[in-house]
C-alpha cells in the first residue's frame, strides 16, 4: 500500500509521536500541553520539535485578522503562524519554522499541485487516503532529527475541518502503535448553580473520537479546580481508561506552572511507559526557579501603557492580539524583580481626547506602540508618542511604533506638519514612510498586499548610542566586532531615506541600519534629551524566552522602574504633566 513507504522509517531508533487534540471548546491551551509536554520530555535528554495542524485554507496566518485568530508569531525563517508556535518556542527554546506549521490549506494545494504533475500516476485522487498521506509526510519531515515530534490538531474533535488530521493519527496508531499516542484536552466546567465539576462535556468529547476508531491515552482536565477523584473514576469508566490516565490541569497563575503540574502526576512517565521509551532522570530545577521567581513577590509595581487597536471583539476585549509582547514584558519583569501593570488605552479614543484614555496614559510609567496596520487609530498613536517624547517618560516603540515615532518627530520637532506615512496617506508631500522596493532583493513576494520583509536580518548598530549599550551589555551581538545584531521583521513600508540629514539635523538619531545601510532598523533620541526612548523596525518581543528575557525588553523595564522611582521621591509630578495630549 502507498503508505507504507512513508510509515516505514528506516532509522534504527524509532521516532515517537505524540498527538495533541482538544474537545468541548477552543482556547483551552493544546498549545501549553503540548509544550509542556515538550519540556519534560528534553528535561529528560530526549530531543523534541513540534507541528502545529491549522483546519483553515490559509496558507499561513499572516493575512488573518489577529483580532479573530490572535497574534500572528513570526518565525526566524519567515513564516507567520500561529500562536502557538511562539509558545513552543518559549517552553523549548528551539526556533521553529516552516517545518513545524501547515494549514488545510498547504495540505489540499500541494495534494492538487501533485494531481496537476501526475505525480499520483494517473490514480483518482480521493481525499482518503492522499490527504492524510500528505499529512503523515508533512509529520515525518518535521520529525528528521529529533526523539519525539509534538503534533498538535487544532480545532476541537468533532469538527468537520480537522477529520483528515485525525485520519493521519488513527493510520499511524494501526501501523506504529508504540510510537504513537493521543492526549486529548478537552474541559470540566463548574456551573455556578451548581458547583460541581461536570464530566459529560468530556465524556461527549471522548465519543468524538470513539466514532473515528480513536481512544485516547490520557485526557487533560481543563477546569477552575483540581479534578477530584470521583470525577477521574466516571471518566475512566465511561471513556474506557484507567484512573491515572485522566490528568487534571487546574486554572494556574502562570501557564510556566503546567510542567511541573504535569510531572508531580507523572504524566512524563506515563507517556514514556505507553511509548516504550527508557526512564532518564529529569533535571527541572532551572524551571523550578523559574517558577519560583514568578510566583513571588516582588519588590516593586509598574504601570506601562500599550497603545492598541487589535483588542475588541464584540462585546469583549481579548489580549491575544499582543501575546508576544505581552510574554516579553513578563519575562523580564520577572528578570527585574517587579509586578507589572498594562494599561491597554484604544488608539481611537485618544483621538477624541476621551477623559478616560488620557488619564490611563498620563498614570502610566512607560508607553509603548506596538506592531499595527492602517490608518485606524494612527493619530492617536502618535499623539502618545508626542507626550512620551516630551514628558520623558520611557517609551519604546516596535515596527509601526517606530515608523509613527518617525512621524512625530518629523511633524513636531523638524516642523513638517503633513509628515506622514504612506500607507496612511499615499498622497502626503512628506512621506516620512513609504512603500519597500517591490522585488525579492528587499522582501518575500507573497502576493498582492501579503508581499513583505519577513523573518530574521542583520543590523549593524551605531556605537555610543543607547541601542548599542543594551546589546554590549547583554552580550547579545550576532558579531561584536561588526557591531552586528540579527532581529525578525514583519513589515511593508519603510524609512524613507531622502529625510535622514533633515531629521538628524534636529536630534534624530539613527542608531541601527541594515548592513548595506539601505534600511532604518533603529532610531532613538539622545540620553541627554530623554532617558529611554527607542523604537526598532524589528520585533524583538518573538525572540525572548523565559529563560532568556530579550536585552531590550530588560533595560525597557529598568527605565520605567527609574521612571517610577524619581516620581516617588518628588522629582516628576504626574500632576504637573500637561493633558494637551493631542
Amino acid at each position: 500500500m502507498r503508505l507504507d513507504g512513508l510509515l516505514n522509517f528506516s532509522s534504527k531508533k524509532p521516532k515517537k509521536y505524540i498527538f495533541v487534540s482538544g474537545g468541548v471548546l477552543s482556547g483551552l491551551g493544546k498549545g501549553a500541553t503540548a509544550a509542556s509536554i515538550g519540556v519534560l520530555f528534553k528535561q529528560h535528554g530526549f530531543s523534541v520539535t513540534n507541528l502545529k495542524c491549522e483546519n483553515y485554507l490559509n496558507i499561513d496566518s499572516g493575512n488573518i485578522n489577529p483580532i479573530e485568530h490572535g497574534d500572528v508569531f513570526l518565525c526566524e525563517d519567515g513564516l507567520e503562524a500561529d500562536l502557538d508556535l511562539g509558545t513552543y518556542e518559549r517552553f523549548i527554546g528551539k526556533e521553529v519554522g516552516y517545518k513545524n506549521f501547515t494549514t488545510m490549506g498547504q495540505i489540499y494545494s500541494t495534494v492538487i499541485e501533485k494531481a496537476k504533475n501526475l505525480e499520483y500516476e494517473g490514480a483518482t485522487v480521493d481525499a482518503i487516503p492522499y490527504v492524510p498521506e500528505e499529512v503523515i509526510r508533512r509529520i515525518r519531515e518535521a520529525a528528521e532529527g529529533y526523539d519525539v515530534v509534538m503534533i498538535e490538531l487544532g480545532g476541537t474533535a468533532g469538527e468537520y475541518q480537522n477529520i483528515i488530521y485525525y485520519e493521519a493519527y488513527r493510520i499511524m496508531k494501526q501501523s506504529l502503535p508504540d510510537d504513537v499516542v493521543l492526549v486529548h484536552v478537552t474541559y470540566f466546567p463548574t456551573p455556578h448553580h451548581i458547583n460541581e465539576l461536570k464530566s459529560k462535556p468530556t465524556q461527549l468529547s471522548v465519543k468524538n473520537l470513539h466514532a473515528m476508531g480513536i481512544q485516547p491515552d490520557l485526557i487533560v482536565g481543563r477546569a477552575e479546580a483540581v479534578i477530584d477523584d470521583k470525577r477521574k473514576e466516571k471518566v475512566a469508566y465511561f471513556c474506557n481508561m484507567q484512573k491515572e490516565d485522566v490528568i487534571s490541569n487546574p486554572d494556574a497563575k502562570s501557564i510556566y506552572e503546567i510542567p511541573l503540574t504535569f510531572h508531580k502526576q507523572t504524566v512524563d512517565k506515563q507517556l514514556m511507559a505507553k511509548l516504550k521509551l527508557p526512564y532518564k532522570p529529569v533535571k527541572l530545577k532551572e524551571w523550578e526557579n523559574l517558577v519560583t521567581k514568578i510566583l513571588s513577590k516582588k519588590k516593586r509595581k509598574i504601570s506601562i501603557a500599550i497603545i492598541a487597536k487589535y483588542i475588541a471583539t464584540g462585546d469583549y476585549e481579548l489580549k491575544d492580539s499582543y501575546t508576544s509582547l505581552l510574554e516579553s514584558l513578563d519575562h523580564s519583569s520577572w528578570y527585574n524583580d517587579t509586578d507589572l501593570e498594562i494599561i491597554f488605552i484604544k488608539a481611537e479614543l485618544l483621538e477624541k481626547n476621551d477623559e478616560k484614555a488620557l488619564e490611563n496614559l498620563h498614570r502610566a510609567d512607560g508607553v509603548i506602540v506596538p506592531i499595527g496596520w492602517g490608518s485606524r487609530g494612527v493619530e492617536g498613536k502618535i499623539a502618545a508618542i508626542k507626550y512620551a517624547r516630551e514628558n520623558k517618560v520611557p517609551y519604546l516603540g516596535l515596527c509601526y511604533g517606530m515608523q509613527l515615532a518617525s512621524v512625530e518627530f518629523a511633524r513636531n520637532v523638524v516642523g513638517l506638519e503633513d509628515a506622514n506615512t504612506k500607507e496612511v496617506n499615499p498622497n502626503t508631500t512628506n512621506p516620512i514612510i513609504h512603500d519597500i522596493p517591490f522585488e525579492a532583493k528587499y522582501q518575500q513576494i507573497k502576493g498582492v498586499g501579503a508581499s513583505m520583509r519577513l523573518g530574521g536580518y542583520d543590523c549593524v548598530l551605531k556605537p555610543k548610542t543607547l541601542a548599542h549599550q543594551i546589546y554590549s551589555k547583554h552580550n547579545a551581538f550576532k558579531d561584536k566586532g561588526k557591531n552586528l545584531i540579527s532581529e525578525r521583521h514583519r513589515h511593508r513600508f519603510e524609512f524613507n531615506n531622502a529625510y535622514r540629514k533633515v531629521l538628524e539635523d534636529k536630534g534624530f538619531v539613527i542608531s541601527g541600519t541594515s548592513p548595506d545601510d539601505f534600511f532604518v532598523e533603529m532610531i532613538e533620541l539622545p540620553i541627554s534629551e530623554h532617558p529611554f526612548f527607542i523604537a526598532t523596525q524589528a520585533h524583538p518581543e518573538y525572540k525572548s524566552q523565559p529563560l532568556k528575557p530579550h536585552p531590550i525588553f530588560i533595560e525597557y523595564v529598568k527605565a520605567v522602574l527609574d521612571y517610577d522611582a524619581k516620581h516617588d521621591q518628588g522629582t516628576t509630578s504626574k500632576a504637573e504633566k500637561i493633558s494637551e495630549t493631542v
